[in-house]
């Protein structure tokens, strides 16, 4: 019975022209939209190596220079797009693609691909998410609104079950019958994207495992929404009233949960101003060593200590140039400073995003929204590591300088010049984006989330089945 019912619903939706039409028009939507991000990615990638060979080639070509001008001279490190982001951008598009690392300070990320946009980009743009997540939960409202509906109201269900055909399995048979045609679309158009990022010559390591996981994800996604329509469509005596129903599942769901999880979380847990955070940290810094000015409390300690610590009487009998040193505590203090502002920073970023994976239980979307950004490592998770990692690779840097000018020059000598060799010495930059193993256990509690949806969801539609 179950077969039978397959292809009695398989053969009425491509009876429906309605139904045809929506999914030629889905399908097309779905392979522009990677046509574009697959141009998109292609192009950022060719951008990120061109910018990072010519980026290490103008340090590595700064000819004869003193170290601590070096420092401030400064060189950028770029963010690579991870291959995934060809199918979900995530936030990537507002982060930023690059950080300028320099002495005595930490920047953030600039040059958002949308601060190159027009104000038109607030509307929204033809992707691939947005194809996934919204666009196709409606194609799925389309093609079961009326799966049991139309049975009531053409009276073919009363006489199913006069003729003892099981209820479980007119369900499961409408189940199957719309799951099947979005699987077979979805799976093929996650075959192509893989197809294309396995092929493209780069940087980036592409992993079939990650985009198997992305596939399950949404297939799941698709299922709880499939599970809520059959479930109206069920309980609802008339076509119209459960489309309309669906409708506002689906804008509840996807449009409205998202903005009010959003504002909620951003009203408990509010950043602080651009213009607040600074002060803070410059106020912290001035508590401090500061490694320029030699009539710093916090630096005349220092030379206290170290002569004493050598056992010299002046800085000038010290076997390193003096200078150099107290500019590199002055570094190590700024970094601690740095660190502990935007680990609280973090935390602060942490608490929103665990009030978004709490409030994600009122909706499917959610979760399935956390977890495929994060899959495709464009979350703010996967922003912050490479924030994080540019800091470490900066602090490291500093003190590759100021290193060499300690070791090779004494105290006042100001006019040491490092050898233009020197700066091929400093270790390239290289970011290697989370594991995935990593980013499922950031997405735990958005995996239950998704998973109480499913059991919840299919509960209802197999054991809360209408009385007539």
């Amino acid at each position: 019975m179950i077969k039978k019912t397959i292809i009695k619903e398989t053969k009425e939706l491509f009876r429906d022209g309605r139904i045809k039409i929506s999914g030629i028009i889905v399908l097309l939507l779905l392979g522009v939209s990677i046509w574009i991000s697959n141009n998109k990615y292609k192009r950022s990638n060719e951008e990120f190596i061109s910018a990072k060979i010519a980026e290490r080639s103008v340090w590595e070509n700064q000819g004869e220079k003193n170290p601590h001008s070096a420092a401030h001279y400064g060189t950028y490190v770029f963010k690579s797009k991870h291959p995934l982001s060809l199918l979900d951008q995530g936030v990537d598009k507002y982060t930023g693609t690059s950080i300028f690392l320099e002495a005595h300070k930490r920047n953030e990320a600039q040059y958002s691909n949308v601060a190159d946009q027009t104000g038109l980009v607030r509307f929204g743009e033809l992707s691939p998410d947005f194809i996934l997540l919204f666009i196709i939960p409606l194609l799925i409202i389309l093609s079961g609104y009326n799966s049991f509906t139309k049975e009531k109201e053409m009276g073919t269900m009363v006489l199913l079950r006069s003729q003892g055909v099981s209820f479980s399995k007119i369900i499961l048979g409408k189940w199957m019958s719309i799951f099947f045609p979005i699987c077979i679309i979805i799976t093929s158009i996650f075959a192509i994207a893989g197809v294309l990022l396995f092929n493209i010559e780069g940087y980036a390591i592409f992993s079939w495992t990650s985009l198997g996981v992305l596939l399950i994800v949404y297939l799941f996604y698709y299922a709880v929404f499939i599970n809520i329509v059959l479930f109206v469509s069920q309980h609802v005596k008339k076509s119209g009233i459960s489309l309309v129903i669906l409708l506002g599942v689906w804008i509840v769901s996807c449009l409205a949960a998202p903005k009010a999880a959003s504002n909620f979380a951003e009203s408990k847990y509010p950043y602080p101003t651009r213009q607040e955070f600074a002060s803070k940290i410059v106020k912290a810094k001035k508590e401090g060593l500061d490694g320029h000015d030699p009539w710093n409390k916090e630096a005349k300690r220092l030379e206290k200590e170290v002569l004493l610590e050598y056992g010299v009487d002046s800085l000038q009998q010290l076997p390193f140039n003096f200078d150099a040193y107290r500019m590199q505590k002055g570094e190590e203090h700024q970094a601690i400073v740095y660190k502990n502002h935007y680990a609280a920073l973090k935390k602060q970023f942490e608490k929103q995003a665990d009030t978004y994976a709490l409030i994600s239980i009122i909706s499917p979307f959610l979760p399935t929204r956390f977890l495929s950004m994060g899959i495709a490592r464009t979350d703010y998770h996967s922003h912050w590591d490479f924030a994080d990692a540019s800091e470490n690779y900066r602090i490291a840097s500093q003190k590759f300088l100021n290193d060499n000018f300690a070791k090779n020059s004494k105290f006042g000598d100001w006019d040491y010049l490092a050898n233009e060799n020197t700066w091929k010495d400093l270790p390239k930059f290289e970011y290697q984006p989370l594991k995935l193993i990593t980013v499922l256990k950031q997405q735990k509690f958005s995996m239950i989330a998704l998973l109480v949806w499913g059991i919840l969801t299919a509960t209802l539609l197999f054991i809360f089945k209408p009385k007539n």
